[in-house]
C-alpha cells in the first residue's frame, strides 16, 4: 500500500499518506455528536489503485459521510458538508487556509471571474476590515445539501474546466461589498458587515441570481419577468424577442396572453379570419426555448389567459397527453384568471358566455379594474346579438379547469379582482393582468409594439426571504428587514437592463419581492400542525414581518426619495395591505393589530414609497438547502428527503430532527389541504403580492382512493372567499416511499420533467 502513488492536483505523484485522509475525516467529525470517523472511513471502501486522484479520493469520502445521513444519524449531514468544504478551499486556494480577501478579489478579477470595480470601490484597510470580520467557520456548520448547491450553482466558477474560485464565506462577504459600495463613507461598512452576518447565520436568504452573480461582471439579477402582449402582430414579434433576451438571462417570464383575439374572428375589416391563439402560442414556446440557461437547462414560463375566452376549451387541455402536437403546447405552464363573477355563475348553476376579447375590448379592460363594471359590460354583452359569443354551463368549465389542473399539476388558478383590490397599485392607474412563473409576482405590466417600445412595460421583480426559524421574536424582523430592502433597492441601479421597457418599470417602480422561508420549522418549534395551526400566533408575527417591510421602505423613500410612480400606489394614499384584505379572514382569526400603523401611514402620505412591493411568497428549493430550513411555506414532505438535481442526488434533514422528529407534520399525512389554505390565507392578508400557494392530495384520505370533484371545487371557492390569488401547483401522492421528495418542480400526473424545464431562478 505504502507504494501506491496519488496524483496531486497539480499533476504531481506523491506516495499515499493513509494518515492524513485519517485526519482530514476526523476533523471533519470533530465536535459532532452521533458520527464516527472510522465509520466514514469504512464506509469509504476506496479502493486504491497506482496514481488515483486526490479529487477521486476526497468525492469518495464524501459520498460515504453523505450515504450514512439518515433519520438516526441526521448528523454526518455536516460530516460531508465539511469535507465538501476542505476539498473546496484545497481547489479554490490550492491550501486549507484562504487567503487574504483582497489576495483572492485581485486574483479573480485578473481572471474575469469578479466585477472588475471591486479593487477600486475599496482600499486595503477596508479589505482588511472585511477579513478580519469573515469567519470561515462558519462553513463548518453548512449540511451536505448546502455545501452541494453551492458548489453546483453559486460558487463563482469556470463553467467548462469546473475550475471554483471561492469558498462561500468569501462570495456573501462580497455580494453585500458589492450591494452597498456606493452608501456613504461613514455607513458603508457597517452596513456590509450586518449584511454579511445576517445572510452567512441564515437569517436572509438569496435567490440564485444573485447568490451566483452578483460580484461577477454579470449584472442580471432579477428572478421574475412578466411581458404582456397586445393582439397584434408587432406586438407578439416583440414579445417574442423580449422573451428570448431574458430567457437567455435565466429568468422565468411570466406572459399575459389572453388578449389575442380568438379562432374565426376578422382580420383586416373582414378580408380574413383569424388563426386563433394557438400557432401564436407555440410562438412564446418557442421563444422560450430557445435559449437554455447556463448551458444546462431550457426556459420557463407561465401563459395567463381569461376563463371566459372564446378558446377556453381548447386552451385548458393544451397541457396533457391525449391530443396531437398539433393541438398541444406542453412546455408552457397555464394561468387560467377569474374573478367574483364566474365564481357566482358556478354556485348558481349558471351559464358562461365566451367571447373574443377583440370583440369586447372595454370588456377585456373591466376585467382586471373593476368587476362590478365588468359585471355590467359581460351581461350587456351576452344580450348583444351583434357580438359573437357562445354559451357553457360553468360547471363544465370549471370541472374541466380542476381535471386538466389534477392531471398535469401546473394548470395554475389566478383570481384577478383580488389581485388588483388586494395589492400594491391603483387599479384604475396601473391594473395587474396577470402574474409570473411562479405565481407570486403582481406587477402592471404595458405591451410592446416593438422590442424598444419606451410605451411598454415589462415588470421585473427581485427576491430573497427571511428565515422565520431564526427570528426570536416579533421585534426580530426589523433588523433582516431593513438590510432586505436597502440591497435589494440597491440592486435595482446596480444591474443591466437588455430592454428599455424593463429598465423604466423597474426604475420607475421599483419592486421588491422579500418572502419567507423555514416556515414548517417555525410551526413545528412552535407546536402547531399545518391541520391545527395558531392562526393568532401566525398573524402576529405575519404582522410583523409585513409592517418591518413597509416601515423600511418607507425610510428609505425618506432618504433617497420615493419611486417615481409612488402615486400610482396604494401606499401613497396611506392605504396599507390590512386595509383591503378580504375580511372573510377575520373569521379565521381576529384583526387585532399590535403595530404602529398610524405611523407608517402617515409617513406613506408624506414622503410616498421608495418600493411599490415588498411581499411575495415564493418557492424557495435551493435556498432553504442553502439555509438548512424547510422549503418556503411548505409543509416537509419526509423527515430526510431525497432531492434530485442536475447535479446528482442529495439528502436534506429538517431542522433538529432530535427533538422536534415527532413535531412536523408532513404533507401526505394532512387529510386535506384546508388548514394550509388557512394559513395561506391569513399571511395573504399582510402580503403585497402574492403566495405561490400549492395544493395537495393524499388519495388514501379518500373513500375508493379518489379525490371527488366536489372536494376540488370546495377548496378553490374557499381559496376565493378568504382572498386568495394564485393558485400554483396541484400536487397529488402516488405512493413513493416517504424518504423520497419529488423535484422541486413536480410534474404530476404524467412523466416527471426533465431538469430544463424548471426554472432555478424565480425559485430561491
Amino acid at each position: 500500500m505504502s507504494t501506491i502513488n496519488i496524483t496531486k492536483r497539480d499533476g504531481i505523484k506523491a506516495p499515499l499518506d493513509l494518515d492524513k485522509l485519517h485526519k482530514v475525516i476526523f476533523h471533519a467529525c470533530e465536535g459532532i455528536a452521533g458520527v464516527s470517523a472510522s465509520q466514514v472511513e469504512l464506509n469509504s471502501n476506496i479502493s486504491f489503485y497506482e496514481g488515483i486522484t486526490t479529487t477521486d479520493i476526497q468525492e469518495t469520502m464524501i459520498k460515504a459521510a453523505a450515504d450514512l445521513i439518515s433519520e438516526e444519524t441526521p448528523n454526518y449531514q455536516i460530516v460531508a458538508g465539511r469535507l465538501i468544504s476542505y476539498h473546496l478551499r484545497k481547489e479554490a486556494y490550492d491550501q486549507y487556509e484562504p487567503p487574504a480577501l483582497k489576495d483572492i478579489v485581485k486574483y479573480n478579477v485578473k481572471h474575469e471571474m469578479y466585477e472588475p470595480e471591486l479593487v477600486n470601490w475599496f482600499t486595503d484597510d477596508d479589505f482588511d476590515l472585511m477579513d478580519r470580520w469573515m469567519d470561515h467557520d462558519r462553513d463548518q456548520s453548512f449540511t451536505y445539501a448546502a455545501m452541494e448547491q453551492f458548489r453546483g450553482k453559486y460558487l463563482v466558477q469556470d463553467r467548462y474546466t469546473k475550475k471554483i474560485y471561492e469558498t462561500p464565506q468569501t462570495a456573501m462577504m462580497l455580494i453585500g461589498a458589492v450591494l452597498f459600495h456606493d452608501y456613504p463613507a461613514d455607513t458603508r461598512m457597517k452596513w456590509i458587515k450586518d449584511f454579511y452576518d445576517s445572510v452567512s447565520k441564515s437569517e436572509i436568504s438569496l435567490p440564485t441570481p444573485v447568490m451566483a452573480g452578483v460580484r461577477t461582471p454579470l449584472r442580471q439579477f432579477s428572478s421574475c419577468v412578466l411581458i404582456e402582449t397586445d393582439d397584434s402582430l408587432d406586438s407578439i414579434n416583440a414579445t417574442a424577442s423580449a422573451i428570448v433576451k431574458y430567457v437567455s438571462k435565466r429568468a422565468g417570464i411570466g406572459i399575459g396572453a389572453g388578449n389575442i383575439r380568438a379562432l374565426g374572428s376578422s382580420i383586416g375589416g373582414g378580408h380574413a379570419t383569424h388563426t386563433g391563439v394557438i400557432p401564436f402560442y407555440k410562438l412564446f414556446q418557442s421563444a422560450v426555448r430557445s435559449c437554455s440557461q447556463g448551458g444546462v437547462r431550457g426556459g420557463a414560463a407561465t401563459l395567463y389567459f381569461p376563463i371566459w375566452h372564446m378558446e377556453v376549451e381548447n386552451l385548458l387541455v393544451l397541457k396533457n397527453n391525449k391530443g396531437v402536437e398539433d393541438n398541444r403546447i406542453r412546455h408552457l405552464d397555464y394561468g387560467v384568471q377569474f374573478n367574483k363573477v364566474f365564481y357566482e355563475r358556478l354556485l348558481n348553476g349558471q351559464d358562461i358566455t365566451l367571447f373574443s376579447p377583440a370583440e369586447v375590448p372595454e370588456l377585456y379592460e373591466t376585467f382586471f379594474t373593476d368587476v362590478e363594471k365588468f359585471r355590467e359590460l359581460y351581461e350587456i354583452a351576452e344580450r348583444k346579438t351583434s357580438i359573437r359569443k357562445r354559451k357553457v354551463p360553468a360547471i363544465e368549465i370549471f370541472s374541466s379547469f380542476m381535471q386538466e389542473r389534477k392531471d398535469t399539476g401546473r394548470i395554475y388558478l389566478m383570481n384577478v379582482d383580488h389581485a388588483n383590490e388586494h395589492g400594491s397599485f391603483r387599479p384604475d392607474m396601473a391594473p395587474i393582468r396577470q402574474s409570473n412563473l411562479c405565481c407570486e409576482i403582481n406587477l402592471p405590466t404595458k405591451p410592446l409594439n416593438n422590442i424598444n417600445d419606451p410605451a411598454g412595460e415589462i415588470s421585473l421583480c427581485t427576491l430573497a426571504a427571511i428565515n422565520w426559524g431564526a427570528i426570536k421574536d416579533p421585534k426580530g424582523f426589523k433588523k433582516p428587514a431593513e438590510l432586505l430592502v436597502r440591497a435589494l433597492d440597491q440592486l435595482l441601479d446596480y444591474q443591466d437592463y437588455p430592454i428599455l421597457a424593463a429598465e423604466l418599470s423597474t426604475m420607475n417602480r421599483r419592486p421588491l419581492g422579500v418572502g419567507i422561508i423555514n416556515f414548517a420549522y417555525w410551526m413545528a418549534k412552535n407546536d402547531m400542525t399545518y391541520t391545527n395551526p395558531d392562526l393568532v400566533k401566525i398573524d402576529e408575527w405575519a404582522e410583523s414581518w409585513s409592517y418591518y417591510l413597509i416601515e423600511a421602505s418607507a425610510q428609505l423613500a425618506k432618504e433617497k426619495g420615493s419611486c417615481k410612480k409612488s402615486f400610482e400606489t396604494k401606499y401613497s394614499m396611506g392605504k396599507l395591505p390590512i386595509d383591503t384584505y378580504k375580511k372573510t379572514v377575520d373569521e379565521l382569526v381576529p384583526h387585532d393589530p399590535k403595530m404602529d400603523w398610524d405611523s407608517v401611514r402617515s409617513s406613506l402620505r408624506e414622503h410616498g414609497i421608495r418600493n411599490s412591493t415588498l411581499m411575495a411568497l415564493m418557492p424557495s428549493e435551493t435556498s432553504s438547502q442553502i439555509s438548512n430550513a424547510t422549503n418556503g411555506i411548505e409543509p416537509p414532505r419526509a423527515l430526510v428527503s431525497i432531492k434530485q438535481s442536475k447535479d446528482g442526488v442529495l439528502k436534506q434533514v429538517v431542522p433538529h430532527i432530535h427533538h422536534l422528529k415527532n413535531k412536523y407534520e408532513l404533507l401526505w399525512d394532512q387529510k386535506s389541504p384546508e388548514g394550509y389554505l388557512k394559513i395561506c390565507a391569513v399571511l395573504q392578508k399582510y402580503v403585497d403580492q402574492g403566495i405561490s400557494v400549492n395544493t395537495s392530495y393524499n388519495p388514501r384520505h379518500y373513500e375508493d382512493e379518489k379525490i371527488p370533484m366536489s372536494t376540488l371545487l370546495q377548496d378553490v371557492i374557499s381559496f376565493y372567499k378568504y382572498g386568495g390569488k394564485q393558485l400554483y401547483y396541484f400536487n397529488t401522492y402516488d405512493g413513493a416511499t416517504d424518504e423520497v421528495e419529488e423535484p422541486a418542480h413536480p410534474y404530476i400526473g404524467q412523466d416527471k420533467p426533465l431538469d430544463d424545464e424548471e426554472c432555478e431562478s424565480c425559485v430561491l
